[in-house]
């Protein structure tokens, strides 16, 4: 899903490009000045799909809004051609009825409440990498230490619901994140 805002600050228009993993509310996050394909893509690549590797998992469904980021012909739309090449299915909600991806709706509410809000008032941005490495501190903290109170989340944080959910046989990791030898 995709956020436009307008920055009070030096950087002008940003988006968000975010995406959360619907079992444990493991959320990610990247800044860019325009709403392309190739953001979308990038988000994917770059930060949701390094985690899910790592723990040797597969992303089997990806749901997003029928923006033009995310839809299109699927033979020569980007976002279309990467789902395709990695082997994730493509699912969009309904249009106009944004709860059908309330995950991502709530995901935004809160960045807006606890973090873009807060941040806008104490800090200038005068770039975009800046703005993107508070959001990657805050995001840190939302996902590795702050414990979350949803449906079923009971106490845990993000990445321990995550850790939680992995099929049995997964290598286990000490305090630290190193895995266990």
């Amino acid at each position: 899903m995709t956020t436009g805002r307008r920055s009070r600050n030096g950087v002008g228009k940003i988006y968000l490009q975010s995406a959360i993993d619907c079992h444990s509310r493991y959320a990610f996050g990247r800044l860019y000045t325009s709403k392309l394909q190739v953001a979308a893509v990038h988000t994917l690549n770059e930060s949701v799909l390094p985690l899910f590797e790592e723990h040797d998992t597969p992303v089997v469904t990806v749901l997003s809004d029928n923006g033009r980021e995310f839809c299109g012909r699927p033979d020569r739309h980007p976002y279309e051609l990467f789902l395709q090449l990695e082997g994730i299915e493509h699912r969009t909600t309904r249009v106009r009825r944004p709860q059908s991806n309330g995950f991502v709706e709530r995901l935004h509410r809160t960045l807006l409440d606890e973090h873009f809000r807060i941040q806008g008032r104490r800090n200038w941005y005068e770039s975009l990498d800046e703005m993107q490495t508070d959001l990657d501190v805050y995001l840190h903290h939302y996902n590795h230490e702050g414990a979350h109170q949803g449906r079923n989340m009971n106490g845990r944080t993000p990445y321990q619901a995550f850790r939680d959910g992995l099929p049995e046989g997964q290598p286990e990791e000490d305090s630290k994140g190193q895995q266990a030898a």
